[in-house]
């Protein structure tokens, strides 16, 4: 009774715990249901400092001028005007199929890297009307006043989106979007359930020296795989024509290259510092959320 009440305490998931025995609709339903909610837990965390991070890649200055013009000018409810997040539902799902297809055996890190890349492809691909109105309800406080669009929340902004420039509007920027998650994701994913196998099995380390090493490796690799798709993926998104109609960029293609042409490839990574210390906990505390919901479903033996 001890050894199993210390299984369950020291208990840490992988991507591969998602394959629990389970029955009906529940055995369908319950990786969208843990990787979900613990994703949008951790997201709903983190939401302050995406805020800053999109403000910072506008060029409002570093992140404690953000944060103070912020608070200021817009008030703590600033940093939680919209929180998304539909990857995990994806990334989960995939990833627990293709562990069942292998005999419920862990996956090699190449199979973990391709349900990464096919998770976020296809969450983004979903997400990516939500992704914009997010986008554009964090820019607009910084542009002139003649210029903001004055959404009122995420429904308004689609809305808006849909009557002023057409019904496929709504997925403008889309391929940086896509791009961006898959590479995110690989880097996460991969990166998460290696390092946990490595500090778990190899050194030996307690739960929460897995969690929180594993989440920095993870942080890292998911920080550096795609913060320049993400730096395109903003411009794109918050982009507006001037006097004459005309977009400053033709295509993300365009804008990655006026970028490297006008500030070189460090250009790319502008925030980086902001945008890891974004991705890190948020990685960390979806796989902690992950974690304590699963010793819950355990318990009660779902």
């Amino acid at each position: 009774s001890k050894e199993r009440d210390r299984e369950r305490d020291s208990y840490i998931p992988t991507m591969a715990d998602q394959t629990a025995k389970s029955s009906g609709v529940w055995l369908t339903v319950k990786p969208f249901v843990n990787g979900g909610t613990s994703g949008m837990l951790a997201t709903c965390v983190i939401q302050p400092i995406d805020m800053i991070k999109v403000r910072i890649q506008l060029g409002q200055g570093s992140a404690t001028q953000v944060t103070k013009t912020m608070l200021a000018a817009e008030g703590v409810g600033a940093f939680y005007k919209v929180s998304f997040t539909f990857i995990d539902f994806a990334k989960t799902i995939l990833t627990a199929k293709a562990i069942a297809a292998n005999d419920g055996k862990p996956l090699p890190l190449y199979q973990k890297a391709l349900c990464g890349l096919t998770a976020g492809a296809i969450g983004a691909s979903v997400g990516s009307p939500a992704d914009l109105a997010l986008i554009r309800m964090q820019a607009d406080a910084t542009l002139p006043a003649a210029q903001r669009r004055h959404y009122k929340n995420a429904f308004h902004a689609l809305s808006k989106i849909i009557s002023d420039e057409g019904f496929l509007a709504m997925w403008k920027g889309a391929g940086p979007t896509v791009v961006r998650a898959m590479a995110l994701n690989m880097g996460m994913l991969a990166s998460y359930d290696q390092s946990v196998e490595f500090f778990r099995d190899s050194v030996g380390l307690g739960e929460a020296s897995t969690v929180v090493g594993a989440s920095a490796v993870s942080g890292f690799f998911a920080a550096a795989c795609s913060l320049p798709f993400d730096y395109v993926k903003t411009q794109i998104q918050k982009m507006q024509p001037d006097a004459t109609g005309k977009y400053p960029y033709t295509g993300s293609l365009d804008c990655a290259m006026k970028t490297l042409k006008a500030g070189g490839p460090f250009k790319f990574y502008t925030g980086f510092p902001v945008y890891c210390v974004r991705i890190a906990p948020h990685v960390m505390m979806t796989w902690i959320f992950l974690n304590q919901i699963q010793k819950v479903q355990k318990t009660i033996g779902l």
